[in-house]
């Protein structure tokens, strides 16, 4: 039987620990602004993107990797200016307004970047100090 690579497992658990943090953070359980809320939402979002492109391609480069989720992201923002019926019947259903939105807003823009480089620099920093704790081959410097 075949085993997913580890970093496909990894990548699932990320994403999955991401959205139960965006679950949280949209609880009643923390009281932030309103606008502070839908921001950190909408970067957990992106971020969670990044896991998920990771599933898909997890030997990819970080950088590939972030800039398919940056432009999905922002593809999926675009396209909350196109009011298709089907794409409206899609919005008002629980799972299309988490995955379409429901309006455009310029600012998910940044939110989105931002969520998309706290994933990348995120992972490089764990994949550096992992690097960094390796043993050498013997009689390597």
């Amino acid at each position: 039987m075949h085993r997913p690579p580890r970093e496909r497992v990894v990548f699932v658990v990320l994403a999955i620990g991401t959205i139960a943090l965006g679950l949280l953070l949209h609880s009643s359980a923390w009281e932030l602004p309103r606008v502070v809320r839908d921001k950190l939402g909408d970067s957990l979002w992106a971020s969670m993107v990044v896991w998920c492109v990771g599933v898909l391609a997890p030997r990819a480069p970080v950088w590939s990797r972030s800039l398919a989720a940056l432009a999905f992201c922002w593809t999926v923002e675009a396209s909350q200016l196109c009011h298709a019926p089907w794409l409206q019947v899609a919005r008002g259903t629980t799972l299309g307004r988490l995955v379409l939105g429901s309006g455009f807003d310029a600012g998910d823009l940044v939110a989105y970047s931002l969520g998309v480089l706290a994933a990348a620099i995120r992972e490089t920093t764990v994949r550096r100090r992992r690097a960094r704790r390796q043993p050498r081959p013997h009689g390597v410097l």
